[in-house]
């Protein structure tokens, strides 16, 4: 089985290097992760090189939803609604210990966008085309049912509610873990590389690119038979040095996020409503917090970094104050904020983001590169299978090569070897019970099996057997399994990474993130090696990620 750990890097880079591929998937984010996975699942020797870390652009920046995509019937976009509905179903039973089903209520106001009837057939059309399991078919609900699920919202003009179920999800956790099978399945992976240039033959032909390893320098040659850039907002940058980006090009919209503390914002129901302007925004309860978002602004600032504006609080602000008149929520009360990317292809007359379609698309330039842009974390799986086709059909008929169907409908990804989501529901009472007699907190068990699902016997391991280099190191048991099995087993490499995508505590707990910080990052250096400049460079972009989450910037 191939390693996916920090101290693999080179090894995976230098791999690579060392015979051709059959394919090099470029960006290391949902997308990405999902086409390595097709590729591998049919026999492909497959790469993938992320020039930041695994999930760190719009892969864990999103909603955190898998969710079938109401908003598209607004857009009479049936086709999608109908495709990712059905993905939404796949995404969960092949990993439900990072897709969780969510109640999500409706509320629609006299005169809001969303009336009792067109909420009833919209809810009804989605149920249908989306194929939602009984159990989980939309419900509508009268104001007074609707203020018992919700007490906080909006009285004033509210005439019910429409009641379905959305997939709440860890972005980046999925990211991860669709990496981590394709690995298993052996795909070589390597984040922190980044393609600086590509290779061409004679005939101007792509054949493999120039990688940078961007924490020691050195640069590798990796060639392939075809190469997918998948590297969401930054995919025109890559066509760019393909001298191939004409004709349609990326749009990039930002999305920003606010998060609360439950005493501040005691949500106990997910909502999905109207703000003041018509868009619509998600309120999300979630463990000891409420999350809002998200915004819908075009961007062409720094794509590495996009920021959370003093702009993008407010009107946030002023949509919860909308519809939670009652809680009378300042910008005292922002616990961490995140901001992240859509790129979505521009399409022309259209400027405003909420008229860009999300649909996927596949431009193919004259040298061979095929690019991936658009789309939604949903239907990462479909993506994968559409574009992985249109490589082998390539394969055939170049070389009269014959790979198989893509074969990842029913494929759980790494951690969901459960026996699907009626399997692990038995599965986290086992667990649960096992990691209680080691000493571990119900609680603490439960949000760790959600987390990690079947790889949580790794972290289990690490709480039992590894007790006194925890107390060694003078860090909390439960965090020292969670750390040396994303060192060891999720290639993280800076604090960053274990912070932010590994375990969503710099959004979701910054306490937490303050509290441990220290120890974390004298434990990576130690165990990674890490030069005195490393040390001091990754101490200060944790500082700042936690600077930015904790207070926006003043407008550009």
């Amino acid at each position: 089985m191939h390693t996916f750990s920090s101290f693999q890097r080179e090894d995976n880079l230098k791999h690579m290097e060392s015979k051709q591929l059959d394919l090099l998937v470029i960006g290391g984010g949902i997308t990405g992760s999902g086409i390595a996975l097709d590729a591998t699942m049919r026999g492909m020797k497959t790469g993938l090189v992320e020039m930041q870390d695994f999930a760190a652009g719009t892969s864990s920046r999103s909603t955190k939803l898998v969710h079938g995509g109401l908003r598209y019937l607004k857009q009479m976009e049936v086709k999608m609604v109908a495709e990712v509905g059905r993905e939404r179903a796949i995404v969960y039973e092949n990993g439900p210990h990072v897709t969780t089903p969510e109640w999500m209520m409706l509320p629609f106001y006299k005169g809001g966008t969303f009336g009792p009837v067109t909420t009833n057939i919209g809810l009804r059309v989605y149920d249908l085309l989306a194929g939602v399991k009984k159990s989980e078919r939309r419900k509508m609900l009268n104001m007074e049912e609707a203020l018992a699920k919700e007490p906080l919202i909006k009285q004033d003009g509210l005439k019910g509610a429409g009641y379905y179920v959305e997939y709440k999800t860890d972005d980046a956790r999925l990211t991860i873990e669709v990496l981590k099978k394709a690995v298993q399945k052996g795909a070589h992976a390597a984040n922190y590389a980044k393609v600086v240039d590509f290779i061409y033959d004679k005939n101007k032909q792509i054949t493999g690119a120039i990688i940078e390893d961007q924490i020691k320098g050195k640069r590798y040659q990796v060639h392939a038979k075809k190469m997918i850039n998948a590297g969401g907002p930054w995919v025109d940058e890559l066509r760019e040095i393909d001298g191939s980006k004409q004709g349609k090009a990326l749009h990039l919209t930002k999305g920003v996020h606010l998060v609360f503390s439950k005493k501040v914002f005691p949500l106990q129901q997910a909502i999905y409503f109207d703000s003041p302007d018509g868009r619509m925004i998600f309120a999300i309860p979630r463990e000891n917090v409420t999350y809002v978002g998200t915004t819908d602004t075009s961007y062409k600032g720094d794509i590495a970094n996009p920021t959370t504006t003093v702009s993008d609080r407010d009107y946030i602000l002023n949509a919860i104050d909308y519809m939670f008149p009652s809680l009378n929520i300042t910008a005292d009360h922002v616990e961490s904020s995140w901001a992240g990317l859509r790129p979505l292809i521009a399409e022309e007359g259209k400027d405003n983001p909420g008229e860009i379609s999300r649909k996927d698309e596949i431009f193919v330039s004259d040298s061979g590169l095929i690019s991936m842009a658009g789309g939604k974390l949903t239907g990462y799986r479909k993506m994968a299978e559409d574009v992985v086709d249109k490589v082998t059909q390539q394969l055939k008929e170049e070389e009269g090569i014959l790979y198989s169907k893509s074969d990842t409908v029913h494929l759980p990804i790494s951690g969901g070897e459960v026996g699907g989501s009626q399997g692990f529901a038995k599965f986290v009472i086992r667990k649960t019970e096992e990691a209680v007699s080691e000493g571990m907190d119900d609680s603490t068990a439960r949000r760790l099996i959600y987390r990690y699902g079947s790889n949580f016997d790794k972290i289990l391991e690490f709480y039992r057997d590894r007790q006194q280099e925890a107390s060694a190191e003078g860090i909390e048991r439960c965090l020292f399994a969670e750390l040396v099995y994303a060192v060891e087993f999720e290639a993280a490499y800076k604090p960053v990474d274990f912070f932010i995508r590994r375990t969503g505590a710099l959004f979701f707990e910054i306490e937490w993130v303050k509290a441990h910080k220290d120890k974390v990052i004298s434990y990576m250096a130690k165990v990674l090696q890490w030069t005195k400049e490393e040390v001091e460079k990754y101490t200060d972009e944790l500082s700042l990620a936690m600077e930015e989450a904790i207070h926006p910037v003043v407008n550009n």
